[in-house]
């Protein structure tokens, strides 16, 4: 032994310590040259090792994992940028080409021309009268459903929404079948006009009336969302004061509502802009051109510069609705109060004994609007043909019976409608979760940047965004040579550009609801960011993800404005073939198919109603 070793062995140890000591514990301990022997020394450290070990294993892999996460997103939000800025930028591109070649380009000639400016005037014409008539229909109904004490508001809100969910073209075959010398309905009434008398519809009166009532929920929804945050203890105030109900909703309710109604007339407006089926109904047959069908029938044409001739009047479509959208922004600037804290909801106003005349006014209004032209809808689809009034000698399902067994087309389409619409939804709804969830948890600029550049395909009207496809898929892609022209590829591609923010403001809003408390509780255990998203957000954002979903295709699959200009034959979708059938003059066709279609819309709608009390608040438009 070493003279260290004698030393330590001489000490003294205390009984009850030397009592309770291991005997392999209690021998002396020599220190070698290398550490120490025969103690338990390194057995202790092997836990404090193994514990090191797994403490860089977790730092690694939670470096990975950021690294991976990082890239993910940096991949996200550049395939979404692209989505959608590439169709406006090549529609710009063309454009720019066409006024670079001075007097001889497309779009010099095309401003040269007299139907231009006349299809321009009619389209402000009938886009400004049908706004005017969306913002009556929609903000009526909107102070009676908010501001009011009326019974069953849920009925109230789903019906008067349904007309926005039906076809734009399904809605004027609809009211063609209700008024005119040929109406079947009118006709089994006795009360049709003289055959031979002109259809009043067919005018840009009768094309700004349609419009007006296919965008009237749009009115109802923003002005409905600005009526929900009026500050109930300003009201009572001044109730308290003196004030009477009309003093009240002319000094208080009025002013701060005026943002959401200015809101909505400016998406009524660029969305008259933008529609296509009602003006092709209606304005076609009659030589009504407005600025969508003009490029509809510049498409038809053919020709050599046909191409930069579309693209200067898809921008001039392009401008007046940008205008349209910086009015609105003006007008809310001025129209803008500051309210300081959200206060309680404000109590419904009593009607007394008027209530029941209100109740009865709206369910007329409803009438006319909806139930009258889906009654001469379905009338026109039981007879053997357009003009035979209907009864138990001329009912029939002829034309049900041939549009599920002998139209090939009518198959065809139901299958690419709900095939683009339920693969656009399916893939917008996997792309607006993560989205959704690095927006609010890394909120910037650049977020900000990013929606807006999403939103810019489904502010264009739909014709815009199909000629900016056009151009942009003429030719076969780069590197791989596929071309996407004339195929099923061009019109997902525009859904998923047009229909993106659809899907993404249910999520948004679901997202606004979670508490950040959760992810940050996970992350101190240890949960990288994949982790968090994938076993918690995902499941709690699950219900508004499907909500969203769901409004897309419902949108989808009766669209016609985008593919009544990319589809080709046997790419037909349903808002096609109905569309197509018009205009062949089958008439009793057409009502049978789009019957099936405002049946199939119902029920989504319902289903949607009846399950919307385990989704987040916010989710589906029509619930209180």
């Amino acid at each position: 032994m070493s003279e260290v070793s004698r030393k330590i062995g001489a000490l003294p140890v205390p009984p009850g310590m030397a009592a309770g000591l291991p005997a392999q514990a209690a021998r002396p301990v020599e220190f070698g040259s290398v550490g120490v022997r025969g103690s338990t020394v390194p057995e202790r450290q092997a836990p404090l090792r193994q514990a090191a070990h797994a403490q860089r294993r977790a730092r690694r892999q939670g470096f990975i994992g950021r690294h991976a996460t990082a890239w993910g997103a940096y991949a996200l939000i550049g395939l979404l940028a692209l989505l959608g800025v590439l169709p406006s930028a090549r529609l710009l591109w063309e454009a720019g080409a066409g006024l670079a070649a001075g007097g001889n380009g497309a779009l010099v000639r095309v401003l040269s021309e007299p139907g231009t400016w006349q299809a321009l005037w009619n389209s402000f014409y009938t886009g400004v009268l049908g706004t005017v008539i969306a913002v009556v229909l929609g903000a009526g109904f909107a102070w009676a459903v908010v501001l009011t004490d009326i019974r069953r508001k849920s009925c109230w809100v789903f019906l008067f929404m349904l007309p926005m969910m039906i076809p734009p073209q399904v809605t004027a075959l609809a009211w063609l079948q209700l008024f005119g010398p040929s109406s079947v309905l009118l006709q089994t009434l006795g009360l049709a006009p003289a055959m031979g008398s002109p259809q009043p519809l067919y005018s840009a009166e009768g094309i700004a009336l349609l419009l007006g009532v296919q965008h009237a929920p749009l009115v109802f929804l923003a002005l409905r969302a600005s009526l929900l945050t009026l500050p109930g203890d300003l009201c009572e105030a001044a109730r308290l004061a003196g004030a009477s109900q009309a003093q009240m909703l002319r000094s208080i309710i009025v002013p701060l509502a005026r943002p959401g109604l200015v809101a909505g007339a400016a998406m009524a407006f660029v969305s008259s802009l933008g529609n296509f089926g009602i003006p092709a109904m209606l304005g076609i047959p009659a030589g009504y051109y407005v600025l969508p069908t003009l490029i509809y029938q510049k498409m038809a044409s053919f020709g050599p510069t046909m191409l930069q001739q579309v693209a200067a009047l898809s921008l001039l479509v392009g401008v007046l609705a940008v205008a349209g959208v910086w009015l609105q922004g003006r007008l809310q600037a001025r129209a803008s109060y500051r309210l300081i804290g959200a206060g309680r909801r404000m109590a419904a106003l009593p009607l007394g004994r008027a209530r029941r005349w209100v109740e009865a006014g709206m369910a007329a209004v409803l009438l006319l609007i909806l139930l009258a032209p889906l009654g001469a809808l379905v009338a026109a689809s039981l007879v053997p043909a357009i003009g035979v009034p209907l009864g138990w000698d001329t009912l029939t399902i002829t034309a049900y019976i041939e549009m599920l067994t002998r139209q090939g087309a009518t198959w065809r389409a139901v299958w690419n409608s709900c095939l683009l619409a339920g693969g656009a939804a399916l893939v917008l709804m996997v792309l607006s979760l993560p989205l959704a969830w690095l927006m609010a948890r890394q909120p910037g600029r650049w977020s900000r940047w990013l929606e807006s550049i999403l939103e810019i395909p489904y502010a264009l009207p739909g014709t815009v965004l199909a000629v900016s496809c056009i151009l942009l898929f003429a030719r076969p892609l780069p590197w791989v040579g596929i071309s996407l022209y004339g195929t099923l590829g061009i019109i997902f591609f525009a859904y998923m550009a047009r229909f993106f923010t659809v899907a993404l403001k249910p999520v948004q809003a679901g997202m606004r609801q979670l508490d950040p408390a959760l992810e940050e509780a996970a992350r101190l255990a240890g949960a990288g960011p994949l982790r968090r998203l994938r076993d918690m957000v995902l499941p709690l954002l699950a219900p508004s993800a499907f909500a969203g979903a769901l409004l897309v295709f419902l949108t989808a699959v009766n669209e016609l404005t985008v593919s009544a200009l990319l589809w080709s034959a046997g790419t037909e979708t349903l808002g096609v073939l109905i569309f197509n059938f018009s205009e062949s003059g089958d008439n009793v066709l057409a009502s049978a198919v789009s019957v099936a279609i405002v049946a199939g819309v119902a029920l989504l709608m319902a289903l949607l109603a009846l399950f919307g009390g385990r989704l987040p608040q916010g989710v589906i438009p029509w619930r209180n």
